[in-house]
């Protein structure tokens, strides 16, 4: 994903990717965005959601298993 911020052939692909999604009533998850520069291109894009690096590092099965346990319930 980082050719977003310096190759505009993979800008145009994104694009086109996210337009043909749209086009199709599909919802966009990009994965992989590393910087500011690439969320805030997916976000004028139309992209849905995103993750990757910016967001959250990976993190080990422990810590996330602690962290899913200690949510709130959704459910009431």
């Amino acid at each position: 994903m980082l050719g977003l911020a310096t190759d505009p052939n993979d800008r145009e692909i994104t694009a086109t990717i996210i337009a043909m999604a749209r086009a199709l009533k599909l919802e966009v998850l990009a994965e992989g965005v590393e910087t500011a520069e690439q969320h805030h291109f997916l976000q004028r894009s139309g992209c849905d959601s995103y993750q990757g690096y910016l967001f959250q590092r990976p993190q080990p099965a422990q810590v996330l298993e602690h962290w899913l346990r200690h949510q709130p319930s959704s459910h009431t």
